[in-house]
C-alpha cells in the first residue's frame, strides 16, 4: 500500500489538476466560441 506521505502528495496533485481544469475548460470554450464567430 502507499504510504500516508504518498497519499497526501497524490491528493495535492489531483486537487491541483482539478482546479486547473476549472479554469482551462471555460477559457478554451470561450476561445473556441470567439474563433467560430470570427469564421462564420
Amino acid at each position: 500500500m502507499a504510504s500516508p506521505n504518498d497519499t497526501k502528495m497524490h491528493e495535492k496533485t489531483y486537487n491541483g489538476f482539478v482546479s486547473m481544469l476549472k479554469w482551462t475548460v471555460p477559457l478554451t470554450a470561450a476561445i473556441v466560441f470567439i474563433v467560430v464567430l470570427l469564421i462564420a
